[in-house]
């Protein structure tokens, strides 16, 4: 954490973020009972909260002594990835490259093995991104559907979401939240997930019928949760 920048803030804020030696935004507050570390993912810095009465070289010493756990931390934040031409990518099990196609008129379509973007290079990201989630609200609400079917359940609504802490979530009201991600996954990953999530609507646990149902929706769903395990943090790189 060598050559961070210094967030300038006031008086008291001042004196520990110059003395930390790394790059650390402080925020007071009059609510606070006591120092509180977290770190921003987006941002990728640690975010001290001080209480009032806080003396300043009381909030620096709490911070040093936490210097470990901050280095652990963004160690572990995704590195960001952004789409771009000649990349190559799995959607939805099958292999393509993106090629960027300034003249193409229609926005993103799939064609020969790539991935064909139109429009200015710039926007070439945000196409690709929200061409996936376009795929992904199909394709995941088709599967969900198909699954739910198989043990008399219904699904309410699929939502696409753009989070990293959850790949799939299902309410009560039988509402299914995935994110966009999951479809950059094998298909026997995305196959998976639907599984799980849908598996809720019959068992809101983790007991052994639960799992049990799982196995019956997915195809291989032992080697599609491992896999998922193992690879999170490349499928959250994207942005």
């Amino acid at each position: 954490m060598t050559n961070m920048k210094i967030t300038l803030l006031t008086g008291r804020t001042f004196d520990i973020v110059r003395e930390a030696g790394f790059e650390l935004k402080v925020v007071e507050s009059a609510r606070a009972r006591r120092l509180s570390l977290r770190i921003d993912s987006q941002k990728r810095i640690p975010v001290l909260t001080v209480p009032r009465f806080c003396s300043a070289r009381r909030a620096l010493a709490f911070v040093q002594r936490q210097k470990a756990w901050i280095e652990t931390r963004l160690q572990k934040i995704p590195e960001r990835r952004y789409f771009a031409d000649s990349d190559k990518i799995s959607l939805n099990g099958i292999e393509l490259e993106i090629r960027h196609c300034p003249e193409l008129r229609g926005g993103v379509i799939i064609e020969d093995g790539f991935l064909k973007v139109c429009g200015e290079k710039t926007f070439l990201a945000r196409r690709v991104r929200d061409f996936i989630k376009n795929q992904a609200q199909k394709v995941l609400y088709e599967l969900s559907v198909q699954k739910a079917a198989q043990i008399d359940c219904k699904v309410n609504r699929v939502v696409i979401k753009d989070t990293k802490s959850r790949w799939g979530s299902c309410s009560t009201l039988h509402n299914i939240n995935y994110s966009w991600r999951i479809m950059l996954a094998p298909l026997i990953v995305i196959d998976y997930l639907v599984a799980h999530e849908v598996a809720h609507l019959l068992h809101p646990d983790h007991s052994p019928a639960f799992w049990q149902c799982v196995a019956d929706l997915a195809q291989d769903a032992e080697q599609g949760r491992i896999w998922l395990k193992k690879n999170a943090a490349k499928l959250n790189e994207y942005v």
